[in-house]
């Protein structure tokens, strides 16, 4: 007999797919602790100066050709350019492609994804859409994350490994989280919005260093805020969808969920171990990255290299080990380029660095040739050790591990204020970036985001 596609898998305990809709419905913003709130405060700066920067990106204005041209629609803003407004759906859209585009936004280790690409953009459109408040931003924000990052500890590695761009498909669920509170979705519809948006979540990690992986991020806030809008009008989608046979566990990868993991972090709020990159590239070529520049110490020149060698985990080749790249967006995801680069000196937070011309230099492409990338078994996926031999027949090596969560907040809100500056200044001026990093650090006090989004916007 042919069991039903209603059955159980043997992936995870029935249920499980309300349970998280019950936990994201729930919370307020009387639930987020301190530090919460805090590091959502963080994430939504930090999308802002990527989103602003990526705005001038080909990707960016290809989609407002080929989606907001046609779209005569009120609801909410397009990021980074003029007042022009379209429907919540390609806000969604065209801002998430928009704020993946420079790959320069925060990442999360347990998602083995981008957590505010896929969410924040989502969140936004409908808090504009709706006339929600900034404290309703900030919630929706922090259950996007939640929710998607919980989904990550079910199923993660296998469902990375497998070749899924964890943006693109627990982003998805995410998204729809945070839309579904936004909207206020009953609790009977909750588990119909994860339904339809496990459904429709997609992303291969073999579009990484092309346009469809910041699509991944656009497609994800879109087709999530669309299941929370079709759920709350009644339509449907299999509220069981993460652990039904042939639901999204069992066909994306994974052979048996880790339920455990969901009682180790309760009552924890994973938004807190968010990791903000300092380096616009892929956030597995960092180690590398500084590894190589601590590395100065130890030569004058970068031509008396003659050997080098970056130890990574193995599951490192299957993201950033592009062993040629020919474009800047190719060398974000090449170990060998971004590591020669580092060597090099080039100021690895400059969005210049990973321009076409820059990454085929002559100089940049003698170093990579003599670097060999050695997959390492047992070490981290965040952890990287460069190895150099000098022309004299001295070595040095030094390892970097950049995947724990910043011990100290006030810091890191520095660091992310130097890097928005950096990134939104040049796009809307110093005034308004000035006004915009205020709005955010008060942003519950805001009773709606008008102001925010008018200031993220061109004159």
């Amino acid at each position: 007999m042919t069991a039903s596609p209603r059955t159980t898998a043997a992936q995870g305990p029935p249920k499980i797919t309300r349970e998280l809709a019950s936990y994201a419905r729930s919370l307020s913003f009387e639930d987020l602790s301190k530090e919460a709130i805090t590091v959502a405060k963080h994430c939504l700066l930090d999308w802002l100066g990527v989103t602003l920067a990526g705005s001038r990106e080909p990707l960016a204005q290809i989609l407002r050709t080929q989606v907001a041209d046609s779209d005569s629609g009120d609801e909410a803003s397009l990021l980074g350019v003029d007042s022009r407004r379209v429907s919540a759906l390609n806000a969604a859209l065209i801002n998430g492609a928009t704020s993946h585009a420079l790959d320069f936004d925060d990442t999360h280790t347990t998602m083995s994804g981008h957590p505010s690409v896929p969410v924040v953009p989502a969140a936004l459109a409908l808090t504009e859409r709706e006339r929600r408040s900034g404290r309703d931003l900030l919630v929706a924000t922090v259950t996007g994350i939640e929710l998607e990052s919980r989904v990550g500890a079910l199923l993660n590695p296998a469902h990375y490994q497998a070749g899924f761009h964890a943006t693109g498909t627990l982003g998805t669920l995410g998204a729809a989280a945070a839309s579904a509170w936004l909207l206020e979705v009953s609790e009977e519809r909750w588990p119909h919005v994860l339904g339809l948006a496990a459904t429709q979540a997609a992303g291969l990690k073999a579009s990484f260093g092309t346009m469809a992986k910041p699509l991944h991020a656009g497609k994800a806030a879109h087709d999530g805020m669309l299941s929370a809008l079709l759920a709350a009008d009644g339509f449907t989608g299999n509220p069981d969808i993460l652990e039904v046979l042939q639901g999204f566990a069992d066909t994306h990868g994974v052979e048996e969920m880790a339920t455990g993991a969901l009682e180790s972090i309760e009552g924890e709020f994973l938004i807190r171990d968010t990791l903000f990159k300092y380096n616009a590239a892929c956030y597995l070529t960092h180690s590398a990255i500084e590894s190589a520049s601590l590395l100065h110490r130890h030569f004058d020149d970068p031509s008396d290299i003659v050997d080098i060698a970056v130890l990574v985990a193995p599951s490192s080749l299957k993201v950033c080990n592009i062993l040629e790249p020919t474009t800047g967006l190719e060398g974000k995801f090449s170990l060998r380029s971004t590591t020669a680069l580092s060597l090099l000196g080039d100021d690895m937070s400059d969005l210049a660095t990973y321009s076409d011309e820059r990454v085929v230099a002559a100089e940049v492409l003698a170093l990579r040739e003599r670097i060999r990338i050695e997959p390492t078994k047992g070490v981290s996926p965040t952890r990287s050790t460069v190895r150099i031999t000098l022309r004299n027949g001295k070595s040095a090596e030094e390892a970097v591990d950049v995947g724990q969560p910043s011990s100290d907040l006030e810091r890191q809100g520095e660091r992310l204020s130097q890097k928005f500056a950096a990134l939104a200044c040049p796009v809307v001026g110093k005034e308004r970036a000035a006004q915009l990093e205020d709005l955010v650090k008060g942003l519950e006090n805001l009773s709606s985001v008008e102001e925010l989004v008018t200031a993220a916007t061109v004159v």
